[in-house]
């Protein structure tokens, strides 16, 4: 493992903010930090960069505890929210300055920013300052100023939370693809599912500063342990036992020990099926069309069912229909 978190607690004025949190993560893994506001993740990121003292615990790089080191000599590279770049220097200027801090020679730092503008994309930009770079290349720019010296492991916050949904999706796929091709073990801080799951190798699910679940995107989606991963990553169905007990008997020999006090079924919209039928349960409340898919909201045995339909189905609103799932998870409440 090439990064350790072991029991790190924080607390500011009185107020726990993370409270024994513990992972691992692989030498060459993107690790994605999922969860609310106020969970306590950019907390966490910025203890592993040593920007904030934990309170206990420990962070361990490869065979290292750095948890006492400053931060200038963890190796990290840090890109945020905001860019920060230097507005008076220019795009090779602002990637060879870590490099120059360094005392590296010009020669390296030259071949270095070269190539680091090659690989973001920006080798036609080098010339330009900040101000005359649109929001994604300064944010192009600042990966590769994180980049430049080499760092042990990335550090991303939020990176792409200032951008318009294009650009995200766009850089989505530029960083991930940088971040293979490097190999670089990274962190990324995210309130945003759709990033975690598209771009993580492991996700770490928090809340109110615990982990709730860590594991590879496709298991939280599919195999949520929680409630609160259920809900949060993606949308679901949450069925009480009773009700699977009545209506989705076929459940019942997968759920586990307790169940009938403690769990619930999470059904995913795209897990249920439904078919006109003037005797079904269901009643097609809302329909709202998506392109390829459709949405349907659909009454049935007192709960409002989320329903992932194709984008051509002749269903209409109003209209009573059965209701048949394929699969799901049990989940604690």
């Amino acid at each position: 493992m090439h990064l350790r978190i072991d029991d790190i607690t924080k607390a500011w004025s009185g107020h726990t903010v993370l409270d024994g949190v513990s992972f691992q993560a692989g030498e060459s893994d993107l690790v994605c930090l999922l969860g609310p506001s106020g969970c306590g993740k950019t907390t966490l990121l910025r203890i592993v960069a040593g920007l904030t003292p934990p309170d206990r615990g420990r962070v361990i790089l490869g065979d290292r505890d750095i948890t006492a080191l400053p931060p200038r000599d963890r190796r990290m590279g840090l890109v945020f929210q905001s860019y920060s770049l230097f507005p008076d220097m220019t795009v090779a200027a602002n990637i060879g300055y870590p490099m120059r801090l360094r005392r590296e020679s010009p020669a390296t730092i030259a071949t270095r920013t070269d190539d680091l503008l090659a690989r973001v994309g920006m080798g036609d930009l080098q010339a330009r300052f900040p101000d005359q770079l649109s929001g994604g290349q300064q944010q192009r720019v600042a990966l590769a100023r994180a980049l430049a010296s080499n760092p042990a492991m990335l550090l991303l916050d939020e990176p792409l939370s200032a951008l318009d949904p294009a650009i995200r999706a766009q850089l989505r796929v530029e960083i991930r693809s940088l971040q293979r091709s490097l190999g670089i073990p990274t962190l990324m801080v995210t309130h945003d599912q759709d990033e975690a799951l598209s771009m993580a190798d492991t996700v770490v699910c928090m809340n109110k500063g615990r982990v709730e679940q860590v594991g590879s995107p496709r298991c939280l989606y599919e195999r949520p342990r929680t409630r609160f991963v259920a809900g949060f990553v993606g949308k679901a169905n949450l069925l009480p036992t009773t009700l699977v007990r009545e209506a989705l008997p076929a459940f019942l020999e997968r759920r586990p020990p307790g169940a009938e006090a403690t769990f619930e079924l999470c059904v995913r919209p795209e897990d249920l099926t439904i078919a006109a039928d003037p005797r079904g349960e269901g009643v097609v409340e809302e329909l709202t069309f998506l392109g390829s898919l459709a949405h349907a909201r659909v009454a049935w045995r007192g709960r409002s069912l989320l329903v992932e339909l194709p984008g051509r189905s002749t269903l209409a609103r109003g209209e009573a229909v059965t209701v048949d799932a394929s699969r799901g998870a049990w989940v604690t409440t």
